[in-house]
């Protein structure tokens, strides 16, 4: 069978060369088509420029599926992981265009690596020609990786909980962040789960913007028992979990109009908090519906217009009992951090005062 030959995507003043432009990249739903690597990489054109609004200028990983995704396909848990179809590029693979820019930044390891940085919506169709599905952005720009100027709220569904569990949840978090005078804008993670944002000053550190995501969830604890801060999932029960790690360094989340490895092409779609009250399904927002929805407008257009200060999610996490929580595993362990075992594993008598193991 003769090759498809390579297809040309506009993508603001660029035509982007889209290479195997038939391949199937999600096989077809009961309600969405066949899609194609050529369609995807039009849809990332589409919404380049509301992209740009939240992801641009931000060090981004890709997350890339080279032969589409399938039901049963695996994203790889680490760089050894060889068998997965599915990856995270962190550093920007060689020959790429001279217009795709790229910031160092450094992991909590020290290793550093210079990432992709959007800087124009053909950035964004390059890096869909080699897979990429979703894009997952620091909260960061360029020149100051250090110093995050977004607070992310991530509302995880439990095991017995659903999306319109998160909704319930999510009116409690715009409530409390209009009562500290913050402004959050939501977006669907594009599975089940709801995200807030919130612009902030880049004055604070991300151990900083960490404490106030606990901060802001244990005061959402207070108010709603069905929200839990618990970070081992056998205390977590069925509640929607305040993810508050996914604020550290190297840690990142679905950007905004990102597509998902999902059935369907689902969208994380941000949306008033008038619009996101009212979803019923959240995958019918997708690939095949997002550009028509966005024709609308751009519910994020103003987001940069304003930025708040950290204090007041930082007294929560002052005033509220509770102390330090869990880091995830691959981080060093941290002042007050509590034991690194499973509640129902911990003997209590192998663990100091400290959380340090006893060696036996």
């Amino acid at each position: 069978m003769a090759k498809t030959p390579a297809a040309e995507v506009a993508a603001g003043d660029r035509d982007v060369r889209v290479t195997s432009p038939d391949r199937v990249i999600y096989e077809a739903t009961d309600r969405t088509p066949e899609i194609t690597k050529l369609q995807v990489c039009q849809y990332f054109a589409t919404v380049g420029d509301a992209m740009m609004l939240s992801i641009g200028e931000r060090p981004t990983a890709m997350e890339r599926w080279p032969d589409g995704w399938r039901e049963g396909m695996r994203l790889a848990v680490g760089p050894k992981d060889r068998d997965a179809d599915g990856f995270y590029q962190k550093r920007l693979p060689r020959g790429a265009p001279d217009y795709v820019e790229t910031v160092p930044i450094t992991f909590p390891s020290g290793r550093t690596a210079d990432e992709l940085c959007p800087t124009e919506p053909a950035s964004l169709v390059w890096a869909a020609q080699m897979g990429t599905l979703v894009f997952h952005p620091w909260p960061v720009r360029r020149p100051d990786v250090d110093h995050p100027d977004e607070l992310r709220i991530d509302l995880d569904p439990q095991p017995g909980t659903d999306f319109a569990d998160a909704q319930r949840v999510a009116g409690v978090a715009k409530e409390l962040l209009e009562e500290l005078g913050l402004r959050g804008y939501p977006k669907t993670s594009g599975n089940r789960g709801i995200h807030i944002y919130v612009r902030i000053r880049p004055e604070w550190t991300f151990d900083d913007v960490r404490h106030a995501a606990i901060g802001f969830g244990r005061e959402l604890e207070r108010r709603d028992d069905g929200v839990t801060t618990a970070w081992w999932k056998e205390e977590r029960g069925a509640r929607i979990f305040v993810d508050f790690n996914q604020n550290n360094r190297d840690r990142t989340i679905a950007g905004a109009w990102s597509l998902r490895a999902r059935p369907g092409a689902p969208v994380s779609t941000p949306m008033t908090w008038a619009a996101i009250a009212d979803v019923k399904d959240p995958a019918d927002f997708n690939l095949t519906t997002v550009p028509d929805y966005l024709s609308d407008g751009n519910p994020w257009a103003d987001m940069d217009d304003e930025s708040y200060s950290l204090a007041p999610l930082l007294d929560l996490w002052e005033t509220l009992p509770g102390g330090e929580l869990n880091w995830p595993p691959d981080y060093p362990k941290q002042p007050g951090e509590p034991p690194r075992v499973q509640p129902s594993k911990k003997v209590a008598e192998h663990w100091d005062a400290d959380g340090n193991r006893i060696e036996q």
